[in-house]
């Protein structure tokens, strides 16, 4: 099951990060963003302790079960073992984290998760893999810039890279050149005026925005292939 996730995080090549939203917008939120093409949540962990663990888990499972099938659900900012067992057992199907922690990353293979750990340097990006890690995320991305992923991904070639921080429509295309095959994306589709006005249209329009923008060439397509997707899915 883990390497058909692995196959649908590179065709898919956007997880949107769902940072602060509560249970009451999280179920329409995601029905938007599934309109707009998205097909990866990352549901994050709040370390301030605003939101307590159980409550993201629940968003979690709530997703899980409002969506199975159509959305692939998991956990982020994920420090510790036991929020990823949290997310195992509420149907989270992916963890990433912040950082190269051995121990989370070792657990979330343990569960048959799919593991996203967060790096900077190429020590920490090949020290991931080596734990085990399915992708690593370049973080943060637009700070380090496509021609540093460029230099740091040629030696290590065989790591899939994710590049996560500040992306947008207009930079995508330069971090895929550069060598990574999919990315974090946050606030740029997370929009939280628009969540805070039910603006779940707007919603959609940015995420399909994106999904646009991996088909430059012929945007008209990506709105074809959306609604394709969308149709099969709810058949299923």
């Amino acid at each position: 099951m883990s390497s058909g996730i692995i196959q649908e995080i590179e065709k898919e090549k956007i997880i949107v990060i769902v940072r602060g939203a509560d249970s009451d917008h999280i179920i329409p939120l995601a029905e938007a963003m599934y309109k707009g093409g998205i097909r990866f949540l990352e549901i994050t962990y709040d370390q301030s302790g605003k939101t307590s663990d159980a409550e993201t888990a629940g968003m979690i499972r709530a997703l899980a079960a409002e969506f199975g099938g159509k959305l692939c659900v998991g956990a982020g900012t994920v420090l510790t073992e036991k929020q990823v067992e949290l997310t195992h057992a509420s149907g989270g199907e992916f963890i990433i984290s912040p950082d190269v922690n051995e121990e989370v990353i070792r657990m979330t293979k343990k569960l048959r998760m799919i593991s996203v750990p967060g790096a900077m340097t190429p020590t920490e990006i090949a020290k991931a893999h080596r734990c085990g890690a399915d992708f690593v995320k370049i973080f943060p991305a637009s700070t380090l810039g496509p021609a540093y992923i460029k230099a740091v991904s040629a030696p290590l070639s065989g790591i899939k890279l994710l590049a996560v921080g500040g992306i947008d429509e207009n930079n995508m295309n330069d971090f895929l050149r550069a060598g990574v095959c999919g990315f974090g994306v946050g606030s740029n589709i997370v929009n939280k005026k628009m969540i805070r006005n039910n603006d779940w249209d707007g919603i959609e329009r940015l995420a399909m925005k994106f999904r646009e923008e991996l088909f430059r060439t012929d945007p008209a397509a990506a709105v074809r292939q959306i609604n394709s997707e969308n149709k099969e899915q709810d058949k299923k």
